[in-house]
């Protein structure tokens, strides 16, 4: 089974670096093409909403929900049973979704001045236009839910790639829809008619596959069929819980509203660094865990349970505290290789790298946080999370407001920082008061040699770094490899640190014996 688990995240995190990869070429191009200003800036608003209730809805509260219980019918229920509770499932989210997606596009307005009331208040070019694009982009909540919904039928049934794979399109999708810029007026309207068809893409992409295994739903509304009640009880708590990063990322978008034009991109550039490394392992790390910590609660298998925990947290100290330290050293390299070209200027990407070092500080708390909420919703608990996601939104608009004036966009990065400190510490706190996890390993000798080792890495990033003149004049090709052979060396030294203090393959491996 420890095979197992890191087999299937190693599929997730590979396709998923497809898609991230995929994902910078799209940023490269929205940069190079639009550059920072009030039409990138509406598109953005126009797009992170959506995005963020499919986050908090569909990837986060449905998800969370909906595959212990498909995985719990799964393991004690005939095939036939499982098949009609995906039916009601299906039928009665997509019908929820139809309705919510007309509200979206007809309260465009008040939507818009909800999320961006900066918008708002000043009126002018960049309200109306975000306005005119949600109406385009909203629609894509309808489908990305129901891809949502696809992806953890196939990830409870082990199908971890195709899920994964998935979300290039969307990437694929906006990058082609560039190509038509002089078709449409203004430009800024073809990427939102590549978020509406890429969210198309992704649902249809999935079909297929649900079919191999016999299981393709066919919609029938019954919200009081029991199962289909279980999963919206538990959604209703899990809205909040399960999505909390991106919450605060939403009133971070709120308050830079309010900030000098441009403020919004800087803070969307440093949130998409973020995710290639949230995405990558983070997001894996939490897909594959969750149907196995439900299936192990589910046998009452709790000393497996707790084993699995442990392996998933070992795995985030030894993965993204290295990463941590990469992506804050190297927050301005990084901007520059990437980003720096077209309209996107060189203070564009000292502006978004000096948020990118704020909001990278927190990489290790983010991941910890989806791995302390999968082990909650494994047990089918929705409460706890939620108690604690309310106190750390509150941390967050605390920070916001105290932090935004004298730090700008960088003061909203960093108070997202201190409330995933503060929501991490809190879910491991209960659930280690809750007894139901207890550690089967001694930490401290593991923290002090990962802690130690990637000391010896940035000693390397140090001494590997050159100018700040260098990556300003320097041309792509040269950030690019002089990039390539900070990070490959960094790695190369912190693995050979880590062998040198005793950490093995064995650490990494998830071996439980009754």
């Amino acid at each position: 089974m420890g095979k197992q688990l890191v087999r299937s995240t190693g599929i997730v995190g590979g396709m998923t670096l497809i898609s991230r990869v995929l994902g910078f070429l799209r940023d490269f191009a929205i940069a190079h093409a639009f550059g920072a200003g009030p039409h990138i800036d509406a598109f953005l608003v126009a797009f992170k909403i959506p995005n963020f209730m499919r986050r908090l809805f569909a990837e986060g509260a449905f998800s969370q929900a909906f595959i212990p219980i498909l995985a719990e019918y799964k393991r004690n229920a005939a095939h036939a049973h499982v098949q009609a509770l995906i039916n009601r499932v299906f039928g009665t989210l997509a019908g929820i979704l139809l309705i919510i997606t007309l509200i979206g596009v007809l309260a465009a307005p008040f939507i818009v001045t909800l999320f961006a009331p900066g918008f708002a208040h000043s009126g002018g070019e960049r309200y109306r236009l975000a306005v005119d694009l949600l109406r385009w982009t909203f629609p894509y909540l309808f489908l990305i839910s129901l891809t949502a919904f696809a992806s953890g039928i196939l990830n409870t049934y082990g199908r971890f790639a195709i899920p994964s794979l998935a979300p290039a399109l969307l990437n694929l999708s906006l990058i082609g829809s560039i190509g038509f810029m002089s078709w449409v007026t203004p430009p800024i309207f073809v990427l939102a008619f590549g978020v509406l068809l890429g969210g198309g893409l992704q649902l249809i992409f999935q079909l297929p596959h649900l079919k191999k295994i016999n299981l393709m739903p066919k919609p029938i509304w019954d919200s009081r069929d029991e199962g289909v009640k279980r999963i919206i009880i538990l959604m209703g708590p899990a809205i909040v819980g399960a999505s909390v990063m991106q919450i605060n990322l939403m009133v971070d978008t709120l308050f830079a509203s309010f900030l000098p034009t441009g403020s919004v991109t800087w803070l969307y550039y440093t949130e998409r660094l973020l995710e290639f490394p949230l995405g990558t392992f983070g997001v894996a790390l939490s897909t594959v865990i969750l149907p196995h910590l439900a299936e192990t609660f589910a046998k009452k298998d709790y000393g497996h349970y707790c084993a699995s925990i442990d392996w998933a947290l070992t795995w985030v100290l030894i993965i993204s505290l290295p990463a941590t330290v990469g992506l804050v050293y190297l927050s301005f390299p990084i901007m520059m290789t990437l980003f720096q070209y077209g309209a996107f200027t060189a203070t564009d990407a000292l502006m978004a790298s000096q948020s990118l070092m704020a909001l990278g500080l927190g990489l290790s708390l983010f991941v910890s946080t989806k791995i302390l909420v999968s082990a909650f919703y494994a047990e089918q608990n929705t409460r706890t999370p939620v108690k604690i996601a309310m106190i750390a939104m509150l941390v967050n608009v605390l920070f916001n407001a105290l932090l935004v004036y004298p730090l700008q966009h960088v003061g909203l990065a960093l108070a997202s920082t201190l409330s995933a400190a503060v929501n991490a510490l809190l879910l491991l706190g209960c659930l280690l008061k809750s007894k139901r996890y207890q550690p089967q390993m001694n930490w401290a000798p593991l923290f002090f040699k990962v802690v130690l080792s990637v000391g010896v890495m940035g000693i390397t990033l140090w001494a590997l770094m050159p100018e700040q003149a260098f990556w300003e004049s320097a041309r792509f090709g040269d950030r690019a490899s002089e990039l390539m052979l900070m990070v490959t060396g960094a790695i190369l030294v912190y693995i050979v640190a880590l062998g040198c203090l005793g950490i093995r393959r064995q650490h990494l491996t998830l071996s439980y014996k009754h």
